[in-house]
């Protein structure tokens, strides 16, 4: 069966930087593995499936797949799937509600061609687990000092757990380099899925995510679904209610993800482009 996909770039205006994704519509119908295996197939940070949705409310189901397995939220393929959506409907200006096992969040997207502005409400911030410094140090491949005091390793989520970790400045971060078999050990009984590293300064902050894949740590150019909570950690200890983030930089692809605090949860948003558009021979 053909089955149409689209290829986005997401948190960023500039095409081939930003967090990768791939799009494939008319999903009904696939198997987890073959979700799986396709996902495996791009070797991208996430690729989503759209398929009808089965929760009131919802205007689609979003499933969205790492190299690993399935997630119950995430920030860009959240954003992206959502412009891809609006281009397959022919709409420009478009709110919808998108269902994901962590459940339903509002995406907005405007839509320009093969540009897009994408936002979406992320749930209520829920805290955790703090994790011990020196675990965090051990992971990262960072030195006594470079942690932040007052920002100290927190699980953080609005839709799927983050391990937030504040850094003292951008130096520290520059030099982090997260290893697989500490980074297991550390993520792992925390039920965090990203070690998020955050150098911030005001209402500006400079991040870095590693996750575990199957080859070993990967780097993301851009999480959403960490930066929400971020910001949710940052108002907690008394932050502003805006957030900007640049993530990526590291890996020559800047991202920038955009936060502000409305109905008592985060709203990200960011720009988005088009990278291309074809079919796939998937399922029957």
């Amino acid at each position: 069966m053909r089955r149409p996909v689209t290829w986005l770039d997401v948190f960023t205006a500039t095409l081939l930087s930003g967090n990768q994704l791939a799009v494939v519509h008319d999903a009904d119908g696939l198997d987890d593995a073959t979700m799986l295996a396709f996902a495996r197939e791009t070797r991208l940070s996430e690729t989503t499936f759209v398929q009808t949705a089965d929760r009131n409310g919802a205007d689609y189901r979003n499933r969205i797949w790492t190299m690993a397995g399935e997630l119950p939220f995430a920030g860009h393929p959240s954003l992206g799937t959502a412009v891809a959506v609006a281009r397959a409907r022919g709409e420009t200006h478009a709110d919808y509600v998108q269902q994901t096992p962590a459940g339903l969040q509002p995406v907005g997207v405007q839509l320009d061609g093969d540009r897009a502005r994408a936002s979406m409400l992320q749930e209520p911030a829920s805290f955790g687990s703090a994790a011990a410094a020196a675990d965090v140090l051990a992971a990262a491949g960072l030195r006594e000092g470079d942690l932040d005091p007052e920002l100290g390793p927190l699980v953080v989520s609005t839709g799927v757990a983050h391990l937030v970790v504040g850094l003292r400045d951008r130096a520290a971060l520059a030099g982090a380099a997260a290893e697989r078999a500490p980074l297991q050990a550390l993520l792992e009984p925390l039920e965090a899925v990203l070690l998020y590293l955050v150098a911030v300064d005001g209402d500006v902050a400079h991040a870095r995510g590693f996750f575990l894949g199957p080859g070993g740590v990967i780097e993301d150019p851009a999480t959403g679904s960490a930066a929400g909570p971020l910001l949710a950690y940052l108002r907690a200890r008394g932050g502003a209610d805006e957030l900007t983030v640049h993530q990526g930089i590291e890996m020559g692809r800047p991202s920038r993800i955009d936060c502000a605090w409305e109905d008592d949860r985060p709203r990200v948003s960011g720009d988005v482009v088009v990278v291309g558009d074809g079919h796939l021979l998937l399922g029957n």
